[in-house]
């Protein structure tokens, strides 16, 4: 049998953790029940140790208010626009469009058409109805989900009267003068619409609760919402810059906003990003030295294009545990310290005993005593996670100095 030859020196390389090698060389192997002195008698020694160990990965961050939107308007001009800094809330102009204020709702689904037809259903009119409660208006009684609703399909049919049978209804009014100018108007024809589940209906209360806040907000009482007369978006928000001028169309960039709440950017490569996961536990580091807990709230969906040769990059957003922490802070870089898996209650040793099998595989030597082969789990923070037949707590190996 071949003997087994490990490879020796200071600053031995675990490949699992992608280490450097350094100064490395090759030493015979022994009996397994004879001592070998490998690194000579300087070397140092560690002793087993039964700890906790957690991943961490440092990248660089940004501290700000998250990543902007591009706000556009309709057709029209803007006539007024928000300073940079201002926070905007439900009900509040976002910016003034042919001198008409264009409010600011909360939700998730924009209001797309023209809401006007008593009994349209739809999502977009729950925003409505929604924010037109949380405002103080109440909007009346809403039918329960899968409730049926009898829909208007369209105007009403007409039909001329032409008795000469000729297509004309011109000529048929000619030839007798006693005949009708129209026939009696036709059934309205209707839609059975079934409300959803996060559905509402465009009720006689609704439209009154429009109206009532049509006035007291200074624009035309009409009941009518057009799609450009609010701009719904998740929530508070607060304008990072303004890209246009009074007098600007409205229909073009008019301004970026982000959220209110003070978080971290990190950029990271598409596959680092998909080791962390939402709830994820951070330190952050800010510029003056101090450190603050976080936690990882969001995950980006979308990768943006990285540098040359480089992989896609994810943006994940951080949350502080202490809101206060960077108050005095509007914007500025930061590091963020991200941990990743744990391992409880394990042995360790210094990543430094470990020596490398050239067959494969690693060992340590015990002090005074044999080489031996173990089984290495995690690295993290200059340890790793070791077992084997002869590995215990307190015994001592060899590492270097």
């Amino acid at each position: 049998m071949r003997p087994r030859r490990w490879v020796a020196g200071g600053g031995v390389v675990a490949v699992l953790a992608g280490l450097v090698v350094a100064g490395t060389h090759l030493v015979p192997a022994r009996a397994r029940t004879a001592p070998v002195d490998a690194r000579g008698p300087s070397a140092a020694t560690a002793t087993v140790t039964r700890t906790d160990l957690t991943t961490t990965v440092t990248v660089p961050g940004n501290l700000g208010f998250g990543t902007a939107r591009q706000i556009s308007g309709g057709p029209g001009t803007a006539t007024w626009l928000p300073r940079p800094g201002t926070v905007v809330r439900r009900g509040q102009p976002l910016y003034r469009r042919d001198d008409r204020p264009v409010p600011l709702l909360y939700g998730g689904t924009p209001l797309f058409r023209r809401l006007a037809a008593p009994k349209t259903v739809g999502r977009d009119v729950r925003v409505l109805a929604d924010n037109l409660k949380a405002l103080g208006y109440r909007p009346g009684d809403q039918p329960a989900p899968g409730q049926v609703i009898d829909v208007p399909a369209g105007e009403p049919a007409t039909a001329a009267a032409d008795p000469t049978g000729t297509g004309d209804a011109a000529a048929g009014k000619a030839a007798d003068p006693i005949a009708k100018t129209a026939a009696p108007r036709a059934p309205r024809a209707t839609l059975r619409v079934k409300v959803r589940k996060g559905d509402a209906v465009l009720t006689a209360g609704l439209i009154a609760a429009v109206r009532r806040w049509q006035n007291d907000y200074g624009v035309p009482a009409t009941g009518i919402v057009e799609a450009g007369d609010v701009l719904v978006l998740e929530g508070k928000v607060r304008v990072a810059s303004v890209a246009a001028r009074p007098g600007s169309p409205a229909d073009g960039p008019l301004m970026t906003v982000t959220g209110t709440t003070k978080v971290i950017t990190v950029s990271l490569g598409a596959s680092e990003a998909g080791a962390v996961r939402a709830g994820d536990a951070v330190t952050v580091t800010l510029p003056d030295g101090d450190t603050t807990p976080g936690e990882v709230t969001r995950i980006g969906t979308e990768a943006q294009p990285g540098d040359e040769n480089a992989e896609p990059k994810m943006i994940v957003t951080i949350t502080l545990a202490k809101v206060g922490a960077a108050d005095r802070l509007n914007a500025a870089p930061v590091q963020v310290d991200i941990l990743g898996k744990t391992r409880e209650d394990v042995l360790a040793v210094p990543v430094g005993a470990l020596l490398a099998v050239l067959e494969g595989g690693y060992a340590v030597q015990i002090a005074g005593g044999p080489v031996v082969p173990v089984r290495t789990g995690l690295f993290a923070d200059g340890l790793v996670e070791v077992a084997g037949p002869a590995i215990a707590e307190g015994v001592t190996v060899v590492t270097t100095s």
